[in-house]
């Protein structure tokens, strides 16, 4: 497949690319300087050819900024706006599948859950722009294409900051499983998948029986 990937140099895409390259995808991954996502534009033309696009652009803050709107604005646009100009193009474009990741701390506290539980009745401002990315994914679906929405547990190893999985934040993932995992996104049915260690109070069984894998414990 012909593939556009936004955020290659970001954890995601640096543990995503080698395994697309070598799985014998063709992979267009446009940098800052080579690809301005808020350009319709701009994105309409990198959508020429391509057969799925992988939307892994953010820009993730560290812990001690949570509380703080302000230090999440690119990221929440990166979300929010250019998941809309994104899957615009891509639909006009006649791209096949559209896969977006999000993550697992929308759902409530404390309890065991699953994609069918419902999401937080009151979001965190820094989580919102998730959901709007999910709706995009979710508009691409309904277009009648393949849309993937995986919902990562907190991500540990190279490039993370976290050396080892926090079990208390509920659900966690290696990045070489959350690199694995987009790309058996390419293949898995339309809809949310949560993606996690075995074990966690997040359910990871959608995807493990979809992608007929786990990941690493």
């Amino acid at each position: 497949m012909r593939l556009l990937v936004t955020g290659g140099t970001g954890v995601l895409g640096r543990a995503f690319l080698p395994l697309a390259q070598g799985g014998g995808h063709q992979v267009s991954a446009p940098g800052r300087a080579g690809l301005d996502l808020f350009d319709p534009v701009a994105v309409s033309a990198a959508m020429r050819g391509v057969d799925a696009v992988l939307h892994l652009a953010t820009r993730i803050q560290p812990v001690e900024k949570m509380q703080q709107p302000e230090a999440w604005r690119e990221n929440d646009r990166l979300r929010a706006e250019a998941s809309v100009i994104l899957v615009g193009a891509a639909l006009a474009a006649g791209v096949t599948t559209y896969i977006q990741p999000t993550v697992t701390f929308v759902y409530p506290d404390g309890q065991p859950v699953s994609e069918q539980t419902p999401v937080l009745a009151e979001v965190p401002v820094v989580l919102r722009s998730a959901l709007a990315a999910e709706e995009q994914a979710a508009r691409f679906a309904a277009a009648g294409r393949h849309g993937v929405v995986l919902r990562l547990g907190l991500l540990d190893g190279p490039g993370t900051g976290h050396d080892q999985p926090d079990p208390a934040l509920g659900a966690s993932l290696h990045t070489e499983d959350a690199g694995r995992a987009l790309l058996a996104a390419l293949a898995v049915p339309s809809g949310i998948c949560n993606v996690c260690r075995d074990g966690e109070r997040v359910s990871n069984r959608r995807f493990t029986d979809a992608a007929g894998w786990r990941p690493r414990r």
